[in-house]
């Protein structure tokens, strides 16, 4: 798969693109499965709400799942990035991230990047995610916010919050967001299961509470240049990933040749 002209002008303006039913349905079953497994795991790597049972985030689900294994190696989303990003890319962190129906809970606006850079000395913004939408993503459900070309401001001032979810995060603040909005505006990310969202590491994006009946469940991808991999091991490993080796892409059909009865955890 590769980008066209208008597609990649539009990213680098606006700072995302959203590519619509990219996945079949076969595939996004085969995803919608494997996702009912990871968040039962009892794992580390199975971050959960404050309530301390429902999943939040299922990290480095490409090592212990089959078919998120497959999703990481998936041309359509590796070969895009691997166009913006000019040359091989690795894995720097690969995210499950559920928004659970009545109880997934807010993630604060804040800049990727300004976390790897802070967090993990990664160099340069030649980084990027790519997400798949496992499930519709609608008004209700908690869809991702986002504030066009606020990517071209570079890294902003943020603070460390511990306190406003389960999980920490390096946030900006309000006077920060309303400056920001009033110069791009903010654009709720709508797509059907299937859809896939490419955008700017240092975009300035959010995502609301669920509060409505539909679980919202995404797939990240968080790909670097492999020139740009990190320097700093303070996280966990599988939370930024060490292996710094290119991605080899598998065949396009990887997710069509599992079917529901064989989508298994990895060895």
């Amino acid at each position: 798969m590769k980008l066209t002209d208008t597609q990649l002008e539009q990213f680098h303006t606006d700072g995302y693109i959203l590519l619509p039913n990219l996945f079949d349905d076969t595939e996004i079953k085969v995803l919608q499965d494997a996702a009912e497994t990871v968040y039962a795991l009892d794992r580390e790597e199975v971050f959960r709400e404050s309530d301390g049972k429902t999943a939040r985030t299922a990290f480095a689900a490409h090592e212990y799942n089959e078919a998120f294994r497959r999703l990481g190696r998936h041309p359509r989303l590796i070969r895009p990035v691997q166009q913006i990003l000019d040359g091989d890319v690795y894995m720097h962190q690969y995210k499950v991230n559920a928004k659970a129906a009545f109880t997934g809970d807010v993630w604060q606006w804040h800049q990727d990047f300004g976390t790897w850079s802070r967090d993990d000395h990664m160099p340069e913004a030649r980084a990027m995610n790519i997400a798949l939408y496992v499930n519709d993503a609608v008004e209700f459900n908690g869809p991702l916010w986002m504030i066009p070309k606020s990517h071209t401001q570079g890294v902003f001032e943020a603070g460390h919050d511990l306190q406003t979810t389960s999980y920490p995060l390096w946030t900006l603040d309000r006077e920060t967001i309303t400056r920001l909005v009033d110069d791009g505006g903010i654009v709720s990310a709508h797509g059907k299961a299937g859809s896939v969202l490419m955008f700017h590491s240092t975009l300035v994006h959010c995502s609301p509470p669920n509060l409505s009946p539909w679980p919202r469940t995404v797939v990240y991808l968080s790909l670097c240049h492999v020139d740009n991999h990190i320097r700093r091991f303070k996280r966990p490993a599988w939370v930024a990933h060490r292996d710094f080796s290119p991605i080899e892409c598998m065949s396009d059909d990887c997710l069509r040749q599992l079917s529901e009865h064989t989508v298994d955890s990895a060895a």
